[in-house]
């Protein structure tokens, strides 16, 4: 027939007759099998189909020299099955070969992260618990002093500045449950209703502290309000950004419904937590009649703030894994086998990401703040984007949404934070994340719990020993936004996963138009914005 892959009507003419012979001899012998010829049989067919592939074989080799054919392979078709037309019937069926294991081997890594910051962390931590049962210690042998000066004072902080901490501590851990409810509940309610009580809050907070007409809570009070003008001012800045914020809690919230038990370890954290924060202002009290007391008292907040920005990432990472895995495997793990890894394989990048990511993100918002200041200052206008390109620099070796990848493959916080960024760089989502106002909107949360705090802790100091009333509140507000900064880690996990795993996996079902929806509206208004935008030409003298 002329076509590669076929045999010809003479060749096929040639097998048919070879078959046709190899058939009657099948039936000769098959009639002596009936009389008992079995071993006859058997030698019988191997000579006929030995004839057969001989035959065959000798044909295609007499052929190949003139037509330069190739003998397809004799396939068995079914009737009522199409044959592939022309060469098609000559290639190989495909092999189904097994999926590659090596994107669920990286889900299951059991390679611990940073080590060296987590060998730091837990240095740290048992100085920090042997400082707090020494100092703990010491007050109890102060209260043991009948009589003495020491004594005296720190019974009176017993009696009138732990019991207001204390109950501030307790009011921060039901405003967290309040805060994460409501945002599951209501998420795009609750965007706004963040921005503006803040804003309240913090008011309410500075003027309670103003009308104790105190040097120090004035001075505080008038911080407060300065914070809550700047807090108003943002809320009216970002109600376009505010209001995706709230569609991104939505969607990012919907796959929480199918892990109940994804709050534990943020629950299980706000306990410990709670219980660290009652031993370290029982030991505060020991602190104050130390060397050094100043610096003794700083050395202990700065150890909290890293053991409970630890705790809340150690909830974040939880719920990292819980969400990503769902994301992008569509596996439903158990939230405790997560919180064994986030414990152990993973702390060290918690505690890495701890130290670094606020500094890092606060910086970047400075930088991009002092790139907005344009003048004619030209000094000025080059430092300020040799700053904000700096700090976009680091921010790819640093930034919050290194978590998921932490969680998710067991990465490095550097490594980690290079692969989200990466993935963001390649998708076209840098505007998306640069105007995203999730982590703002916890902190404000944590901001409007440490106020609310405030008004308890000052009043109740107040009433009863007004020399404590600035040292209690403080540490009130300090207390309420820790405690409702580790609530807020499963929103904040939820939304971040949400960002990343879509642009990892853009096809993914589970997700919808949200995202590309929204690039288009930023793209579509910065085209606008330039068009829109006058361009002024210098007007310039020239000489003769």
């Amino acid at each position: 027939m002329g076509a590669q892959g076929r045999i010809s009507v003479d060749d096929a003419s040639r097998v048919a007759a070879v078959v046709a012979t190899g058939e009657m001899e099948e039936r000769r012998v098959g009639e002596k099998e009936e009389k008992g010829g079995v071993e006859t049989y058997g030698k019988a067919g191997k000579i006929v189909e030995q004839r057969v592939v001989d035959t065959v074989r000798s044909e295609t080799s007499a052929s190949r020299p003139r037509a330069h054919l190739q003998v397809p392979p004799i396939q068995v078709v079914s009737h009522g099955i199409d044959i592939p037309p022309g060469g098609a019937a000559s290639q190989p069926f495909p092999v189904a070969t097994p999926p590659s294991q090596a994107s669920i081997a990286t889900l299951n890594s059991r390679r611990y992260t940073n080590r060296i910051s987590l060998f730091l962390f837990l240095f740290h931590f048992l100085v920090a618990v042997a400082a707090v049962g020494f100092f703990s210690f010491r007050t109890v042998l102060g209260v043991l002093e009948h009589g003495s000066g020491k004594a005296r004072r720190e019974l009176r902080a017993l009696k009138f500045w732990l019991p207001p901490i204390e109950g501030a501590s307790l009011f921060s851990i039901v405003l967290a449950f309040v805060w994460q409810s409501l945002f599951r509940a209501w998420p795009a309610f609750m965007v706004h209703f963040a921005l503006w009580a803040c804003f309240l809050s913090t008011m309410a907070a500075g003027v309670v502290l103003l009308c104790f007409s105190m040097p120090s809570t004035d001075g505080a009070g008038v911080l407060l309000l300065l914070f809550s003008i700047g807090t108003g001012l943002y809320a009216c800045w970002v109600p376009r950004r505010a209001t995706f914020s709230g569609i991104a809690f939505a969607k990012s919230l919907l796959p929480v419904k199918k892990f109940p038990g994804v709050n534990g370890p943020a629950y299980l954290m706000m306990g410990l937590g709670f219980l660290w924060i009652s031993i370290w202002c029982f030991a505060v009290i020991g602190a104050v009649e130390f060397y050094y007391p100043a610096l003794t008292i700083l050395g202990l907040v700065l150890s909290l703030a890293w053991t409970a920005e630890v705790m809340r990432n150690v909830a974040n990472l939880t719920v990292s894994r819980v969400i990503a895995l769902y994301y992008l495997r569509g596996m439903q793990c158990n939230a405790q086998f997560c919180f064994q890894r986030a414990v152990s394989i993973n702390l060290g990048s918690a505690c890495l990401g701890s130290l670094f990511v606020h500094s890092i993100e606060a910086l970047r918002i400075i930088a991009r703040g002092l790139n907005l200041l344009e003048g004619e200052d030209e000094f000025l206008f080059s430092c300020a984007h040799c700053c904000l390109r700096v700090m976009e620099s680091v921010f790819r070796y640093g930034n919050s949404w290194a978590f998921v990848h932490i969680a998710a493959y067991g990465k490095g916080f550097v490594q980690a934070s290079q692969s989200t960024w990466g993935l963001f760089q390649r998708q076209g989502m840098e505007e998306l994340v640069d105007s995203d106002i999730t982590s703002a909107i916890c902190f404000l949360t944590g901001v409007t719990s440490g106020a609310l705090c405030v008004i308890l802790a000052a009043s109740w100091s107040f009433s009863s020993h007004r020399h404590y009333t600035i040292t209690v509140s403080l540490v009130a507000f300090y207390v309420g936004y820790l405690m409702t900064r580790i609530g807020m880690a499963l929103p904040h996990a939820c939304v971040a996963c949400f960002y990343v795993c879509y642009a990892e996996n853009p096809g993914n079902r589970l997700f919808d138009s949200t995202i590309p929806d929204r690039l288009n509206q930023i793209r579509t208004a910065e085209r606008e914005s330039l068009a829109s935008t006058p361009r002024l030409v210098p007007f310039r003298v020239g000489t003769a």
